[in-house]
């Protein structure tokens, strides 16, 4: 797959938004935007209390961190991801 990492920084050199981005693999694929959290785990379970939904469950990506895709309480997707760069 490719998959191209995106880093910014802000006129000063201080690191700002960051991310990725990959071909698109199928035309139904839509943009999915992610929100770096604390601990997906944690995460996962607030999104379900608030009537949420996780439609792929909490995935390794290895030397990365981990990552779940999810889904609001008006269908739109997003996704959460935990940088972990010892994750295995």
């Amino acid at each position: 797959m490719e998959y191209w990492t995106i880093n910014t920084t802000d006129d000063k050199g201080n690191k700002g938004v960051g991310g990725g981005m990959m071909k698109r693999m199928h035309p139904e694929y839509h943009i999915t935007n992610y929100v770096d959290v604390k601990s997906v785990d944690e995460y996962s379970s607030k999104i379900e209390s608030l009537e949420g939904k996780i439609i792929v469950p909490k995935t390794l990506v290895p030397g990365a961190g981990y990552f779940a895709a999810c889904l609001d309480t008006e269908g739109n997707n997003f996704g959460i991801f935990e940088e972990n760069t010892n994750a295995k």
